[in-house]
């Protein structure tokens, strides 16, 4: 079947063809343009392969538009477009990770050495450009979880197909007929390749989100934050002892070498990493969580922090340095002009 072809499902009133009087073309393409790149993030592990991915499938999508037969919904067509840009991506392509994904530990002493290139991390995202501003409150929760970047890690261990039936299965609740079309295979083979992907995630320390709950970021956890941000940037390491947990990690992509443990965190804070003394933190959202951009005392830039918490602590630091690319797709300037610096006073 062509990608010109509906795909899955059966007809609604989103899907009727390009005769109904439903907007133009264009503003119905665009409508399914987050969640669109929800999955493509989901599938890549790179906001900025899955907007590249997602603007070639409205480009395609458009050309055959007058051709889209309407026995499917738009939805689903687009995703069948947008599954096989990812597929026709992934062909050769190394599995993006993390720094915990690669290698043990380091030690504070350990050489920071040379940073990887870009295409060997997962990197992150901001909610807004994946995950739709209002909703179900539990499809809501499952979507936060599924773009959260140990999720999005676990999700690269998986073969490209196998990806996207656990994404589209799992995480956007399509059935298994409706996949098995989109896919062009059969349910018996989508349901093998579910069992599969279930059993790496497993074995990999991770799960589903399938039964995820709502979280929603509770007055404990808005004063974990501001414990936080005060701490590190008052540069005051009793008070982000108060704040990090026993076994909080740090990484900081394109870097390989990533620390455990607070008391270790804490010493390179002092060593290698003094340079963050004195830094000012911008809040933002990103991969589900709360998230910082953090810029030196200098007012430059030097990392998007996305930020993991339980149990009343801050479980991990996770620290992207290529602030000249992510810092303007997270609406921050290039440099911090005081206090009143936001997402929103950037764009």
């Amino acid at each position: 079947m062509s990608e010109a072809t509906a795909q899955s499902g059966s007809a609604t009133a989103d899907g009727a063809g390009p005769g109904a009087s439903q907007g133009e073309p264009a503003d119905r393409l665009e409508e399914h343009r987050t969640e669109l790149t929800g999955y493509c993030y989901r599938m890549l592990g790179s906001a900025f392969e899955a907007e590249d991915a997602v603007q070639e499938t409205m480009v395609r999508a458009w050309r055959s538009y007058d051709r889209f037969e309407g026995r499917s919904s738009l939805r689903s067509w687009l995703y069948r477009i947008a599954t096989n840009v990812c597929l026709d991506l992934l062909k050769g392509s190394q599995r993006r990770a993390r720094p915990m994904d690669l290698a043990s530990p380091s030690s504070v002493d350990s050489p920071i050495g040379t940073g990887l290139p870009e295409t060997t991390w997962i990197g992150p995202v901001p909610d807004q450009r994946v995950l739709a501003s209002a909703g179900d409150p539990a499809e809501t929760a499952v979507a936060r979880e599924s773009v959260r970047l140990a999720f999005i890690s676990a999700l690269q261990r998986l073969a490209p197909r196998q990806r996207a039936v656990l994404i589209l299965r799992e995480v956007l609740s399509w059935s298994a007929s409706e996949v098995a079309e989109l896919l062009g295979s059969s349910v018996a083979s989508v349901n093998s390749a579910l069992q599969r992907a279930r059993a790496t995630l497993a074995a990999s320390g991770d799960t589903t989100t399938a039964d995820a709950s709502p979280q929603p970021l509770d007055d404990a956890q808005q004063a974990l934050l501001r414990r936080y941000v005060d701490a590190f940037e008052r540069f005051d390491m009793d008070a982000l002892t108060a704040v990090l947990h026993e076994d909080s990690t740090l990484s900081m992509p394109p870097y390989a070498l990533w620390l455990r443990g607070r008391a270790d965190i804490l010493k390179w804070l002092l060593g290698p990493g003094c340079g963050c003394e004195g830094s000012h933190l911008v809040p933002v959202r990103a991969n589900g969580r709360a998230a910082f951009g953090q810029y030196r005392a200098d007012g430059t830039p030097w990392a998007i922090q996305v930020i993991e918490a339980a149990d009343g602590r801050v479980t991990a630091l996770q620290c992207f340095l290529d602030t000249e690319r992510l810092f303007p797709l997270f609406g921050l300037p290039l440099r911090y002009d005081g206090p009143g610096v936001s997402p929103a006073s950037a764009s």
